[in-house]
């Protein structure tokens, strides 16, 4: 199916509503919050590090809100096991049976604060849900709900007591960012009020919205030549010197998808090289393992994305055409 552009326009539109909602509650942070919801319209979960009290929660209630779903906090600590995350079986004496309790999981938008807090164990737990949008216990498997989305924040300062998420864990996020402090504008609106805005958005949208939306972004046209510049990308990052580890077959799909949503919520039905600019960064730098060596000089993953970004050739528009 071709995305016509009475589609286009409307899935535009849409897509700037929903982030002019949210940023009623995240004051001065237009772009996080679009790379939030193309996480969500791609069905891909967001990494975010960033230090305490810039909003985070904040974001992922208002994400909930604007859709009409549900939201939970986790707060992730030391002595969090995995049934608090998805769930437990609990014996009822009066029925003779098992009943299922479900876990903060199973919500629409599922914030796990200072996810790297918790031991691998828990963490762990994390892996199947936020892959297969379902959860396992006592062998019967419950899904999550639709959409599912998990917003998993760490604090990049504060290492102490903390354990460095897998390499595994860290591929199953679509996208890694941070909020970081709002501008002066916004600081000031947020000193006017005396408090940080923690007033409930409304509800602009249904769940089906979403949905509806997801099912679009699957048939925005992409040319083989950007698909082939995703690649040579992707290819890039296992062959830079300062790399151990590159980029995964999942991140360049998550790529790919999310370079569709982004073309279609700035109104095109098509992808161009710049959409995959504006993302490679936020979706590909947190799959990058550095060498040692590198590290200590100071290069960062980001700077290797920006690097092989100015070093790949995108096609040219002669050539899309």
């Amino acid at each position: 199916m071709t995305v016509t552009d009475e589609q286009a326009t409307w899935f535009a539109s849409t897509f700037s509503a929903l982030a002019d909602n949210v940023e009623r509650a995240v004051l001065g942070k237009r772009h996080v919050v679009e790379l939030a919801f193309t996480a969500m319209i791609s069905e891909g979960h967001l990494l975010l590090e960033d230090v305490p009290g810039t909003g985070k929660t904040s974001l992922a209630r208002a994400l909930a809100q604007t859709v009409r779903g549900t939201s939970s906090r986790i707060q992730f600590t030391p002595d969090l096991l995995p049934g608090d995350v998805t769930g437990i079986s609990v014996f009822d004496q009066k029925s003779g049976s098992f009943s299922f309790h479900a876990g903060p999981i199973f919500a629409n938008v599922v914030l796990a604060d200072e996810i790297n807090r918790a031991s691998p164990k828990t963490q762990s737990a994390l892996l199947e849900v936020m892959e297969e949008g379902s959860v396992t216990v006592d062998g019967e498997t419950r899904e999550a709900g639709s959409p599912f989305m998990v917003v998993a924040t760490q604090n990049p300062v504060e290492q102490a007591g903390t354990y460095a998420l897998p390499e595994a864990q860290l591929d199953r996020f679509m996208m890694r960012t941070s909020l970081g402090y709002p501008d002066h504008g916004s600081t000031v609106q947020i000193l006017d009020a005396g408090r940080p805005v923690k007033m409930p958005v409304p509800q602009i949208a249904e769940l089906q919205t979403i949905g509806a939306m997801t099912a679009l972004s699957r048939e925005v046209h992409t040319s083989p030549l950007i698909l082939d510049y995703i690649a040579r990308i992707v290819e890039a990052t296992r062959s830079a010197t300062q790399v151990r580890l590159g980029v995964s077959v999942r991140g360049a799909i998550a790529l790919s998808r999310t370079a569709r949503t982004w073309a279609l919520g700035h109104g095109r039905a098509y992808v161009t090289p710049d959409d995959v600019k504006s993302l490679a960064e936020p979706v590909l730098a947190h799959r990058l393992i550095l060498d040692p060596e590198a590290e200590f000089d100071g290069v960062t993953a980001t700077a290797v994305i920006g690097q092989i970004l100015l070093d790949t050739p995108p096609p040219s528009q002669q050539d899309l055409a």
